[in-house]
């Protein structure tokens, strides 16, 4: 499981490793058993082949990606034993039916909240009706509408948003919503943290949401009570506890900020200081985010009373937190805020990446710290740029993970052999996950073009079509490619075999990790 790049700070690193170990240790025991039950008897080595068949054949028949299937089904057959036990455990995205009934329960109580205006969806319609069709896939698969009498404005810079965030903050009235996979307690949180506990004094319910994982490096368990001692609701999703489960490998990598309703921040950065440059394991750490104020914050409400009540169903009166909203927008454009889930069959984020390609004519961008693609996504883009659109795809030029870079480079070339042309930020690390298509739409959120957001992470983003922040989305990658070296020439060229080969090996592997 890859993790967020830890600074040096009081983190619960000790704890990681004891659940590692004592994880490992009972995948030994259990592994160390069945191969000696195997040993000991034909007839168990006979079951365990068939189980191992069966759950190949399920692998096999699954509606998900031939990529994401096939290096199961190898480790699988060619070992039974241990290849079965790490497909429960790690490679795939179901959960235990008490689970999986929990979020059913939460999401048909809030599904009330989210009900699409019919003059909305005339109004785009009329407008672009190839739009309306990509939105209204958001709506009918993902559960989400569109919405106009939204503002939206974009930072180009992590700290913007920081700073936009803190500026709402003090004029909460009702209630703060927080949600981010990664929190680090020093001095880019404080400043939140100040503000926060302030709120929470005035009478301002404050309630504060983190992934176990993306914070395990940063803070402790401690960190629950020093936020309570100030007023602060804190939970924590899904625990890392030192006992095998499924859940476990499904992580809440969402950042989501919801003050009175009324205004919504997302986007890429997290709560840690390196987001903000104010540590540089990596040099320049370029990320992204924007701003909603206006109707569209209702989504981003329902996804943070989703993941809350889940982990501990505590609310009973939703209406409070969806007041009438009496804001005019600036804006005619529209928004479309979007989750995306490993509890169902739907992908989601990807199938938003895939129609924004489809749909483009003259040119889409990206830009995603990794760069590990389905075979669904790498020929939508082969074939953008096959029909002449401009597709261009930025990946940081200093890796935060050396093997996944490496995983990241290996899909180069068969990208630029169909024209897609590479960029890599020089600067240092780029995190921000968006694209940006005709001057007309553009995605920003949390989703990485990874196996793991794309398949296993519960991720969050928005779509947005002829806004003004599409437009400065648009400005902000044409800042950044100058500031970038462009690799396609590069990656036209035949490659040694060496390399050839660990990136085979590199490129199958990738969607176990």
């Amino acid at each position: 499981m890859r993790t967020e790049e830890k600074t040096s700070v009081k983190n619960s690193i000790g704890r990681l490793a004891f659940v590692a170990v004592s994880v490992l240790l009972q995948m030994a025991w259990i592994l160390f058993l069945l191969i000696k039950l195997n040993a000991y008897s034909t007839w168990i080595s006979l079951l365990t082949s068939i189980l191992a068949l069966i759950v190949v054949l399920k692998l096999y028949g699954e509606r998900t990606n031939a990529a994401f299937k096939m290096p199961w089904i190898m480790v699988i057959l060619v070992f039974p034993v241990m290849g079965v036990c790490l497909y429960l455990l790690v490679g795939h995205s179901k959960v235990t039916r008490g689970m999986q009934k929990r979020f059913e329960r939460i999401d048909a109580e809030l599904a009330d909240k989210l009900v699409q205006d019919p003059a909305v969806a005339a109004r785009l319609e009329d407008k672009d009706l190839a739009v309306a069709n990509q939105m209204r896939y958001i709506r009918d698969y993902g559960k989400y509408p569109f919405y106009q009498n939204t503002d939206v404005v974009y930072y180009s810079e992590a700290v913007e948003g920081l700073e936009a965030q803190k500026e709402e903050l003090r004029k909460a009235e009702k209630f703060i919503f927080m949600e981010y996979h990664a929190i680090e307690d020093a001095e880019a949180f404080r400043g939140l943290k100040e503000i926060l506990a302030e709120k929470a004094k005035q009478g301002v319910e404050v309630r504060l949401f983190y992934d176990d994982i993306g914070s395990i490096g940063f803070i402790n368990n401690d960190f629950v009570k020093r936020m309570e001692a100030e007023g602060i609701l804190c939970r924590v999703f899904n625990p890392l506890i030192p006992v095998l489960n499924m859940f476990m490998n499904n992580r809440d990598h969402r950042k989501i900020t919801v003050i009175d309703g009324r205004v919504g921040f997302t986007g890429g950065y997290n709560l840690a200081n390196e987001y903000f440059n104010l540590t540089h394991p990596y040099g320049q750490w370029k990320d992204t985010g924007v701003k909603l104020t206006g109707d569209a914050v209702r989504s981003l409400t329902v996804m943070f009373l989703e993941m809350w009540n889940a982990i501990k169903k505590t609310d009973t009166d939703y209406e409070k937190y969806f007041p009438a909203v009496s804001y005019q927008a600036k804006e005619k454009g529209f928004a479309a805020p979007y989750a995306d889930s490993p509890l169902d069959d739907e992908q989601t984020g990807e199938n938003v990446y895939m129609n924004v390609i489809k749909n483009a004519r003259r040119y889409v961008y990206f830009t995603t710290p990794y760069l590990i693609i389905t075979d669904e996504m790498n020929r939508e883009l082969g074939l953008a740029a096959k029909r002449g659109v401009d597709v261009r795809i930025i990946t940081p030029g200093i890796p935060d993970k050396k093997v996944v870079y490496g995983m990241t480079r290996s899909y180069y070339a068969g990208l630029v052999r169909n024209g897609v042309r590479i960029y890599e930020y020089t600067p240092g690390f780029l995190h921000a996950k968006q694209c940006v298509s005709d001057d007309a739409v553009a995605t920003v959120g949390t989703i990485n073009l990874d196996y793991r957001s794309l398949y296993l992470h519960f991720e969050n983003g928005v779509l947005l079509y002829d806004c003004e922040a599409v437009r400065d989305v648009k400005a902000d990658f044409d800042r950044t490619f100058p500031v970038c070296r462009e690799v396609t020439e590069q990656y036209k060229s035949g490659r040694p075999a060496a390399l050839r080969i660990w990136q085979c090996i590199l490129r199958l592997f990738a969607p176990l990790l």
